[in-house]
């Protein structure tokens, strides 16, 4: 992976992220009870947890794909309250700060990837479509994709498609970017190489919180683990401690079923 990737991500301050107080249900189904979580610029903050946790369901109320039913959610210096309305103008300055990158890709079938790139750009930050194709580019050529770039993503592999993805929320200059489990759809060695772009970004100071079952991740690039079971924060601290010596018994059978594997 080339240095100047990195770069590239510190053009832009890392912003914080705080999270307070956080519910939200679906009907009778609690997802999340009262969650805080504070993510300091710059930081790399690993959930994990079994499934139906809520790790998922809370990265989306970070960038109100789901809107939480109670707490405050800040980026850098925008705050959202959960009961209250939301501008227009707040959400797309909250949604310009975070990036997404989903575990399924959810890059445009139809466009070729140069255009997956460049598109939110214009749409988002008015670029002309110029500008944009010509960062696209720039970053492509960073993750060794450049010669994808005219082509359509069906004709790239999963782990092309995962670094499109993450190169596509790069190119909107994000100050905290969001990972919901993006290496869970690919096989273990194509996970990797998602991996090392993660691992550039995180080298390069960018605010990342992260859903994963990657251990190894987790552990070594993390600096703040966060299990969760139930809707709830149930352990946190230092990656190495908690994977060392958890308190929580659930903590330590999950660990235990993930490690095993």
């Amino acid at each position: 992976m080339s240095q100047q990737l990195i770069t590239e991500s510190q053009q832009v301050t890392s912003a914080g992220v705080t999270i307070t107080n956080l519910s939200k249900s679906y009907g009778d189904n609690q997802v999340l009870d009262n969650i805080s979580i504070n993510v300091k610029p710059g930081s790399v903050t690993a959930l994990i947890g079994p499934s139906g946790s809520g790790k998922s369901t809370l990265l989306r109320c970070i960038n109100l794909l789901e809107t939480p039913d109670e707490g405050t959610i800040t980026v850098g210096t925008t705050t959202v309250e959960a009961g209250t309305r939301v501008s227009d103008r707040a959400l797309l300055d909250l949604r310009r700060q975070v990036g997404m990158v989903f575990q399924s890709f959810n890059l445009f079938p139809h466009m070729s990837v140069l255009r997956n790139v460049a598109f939110p750009q214009e749409k988002i930050l008015g670029r002309s479509r110029e500008e944009a194709e010509e960062r696209a580019l720039t970053l492509l050529d960073r993750v060794g994709l450049r010669e994808k770039a005219h082509q359509h993503p069906d004709r790239c592999s999963g782990g092309q498609q995962q670094r499109i993805a993450i190169v596509r929320a790069l190119a909107l200059n994000p100050r905290a970017m969001l990972f919901d489990e993006p290496t869970s759809a690919l096989d273990p060695e194509v996970g990797l190489e998602v991996l090392a772009v993660m691992r550039e970004l995180a080298a390069g100071g960018m605010t990342m919180i992260v859903v994963t079952h990657e251990m190894q991740f987790a552990r070594d690039v993390s600096d703040h683990l966060v299990v969760m079971a139930d809707g709830h924060i149930i352990e946190e601290g230092r990656p190495a401690e908690i994977m060392a010596n958890p308190v929580q018994e659930r903590t330590r059978r999950f660990l235990s079923a993930v490690l095993e594997r």
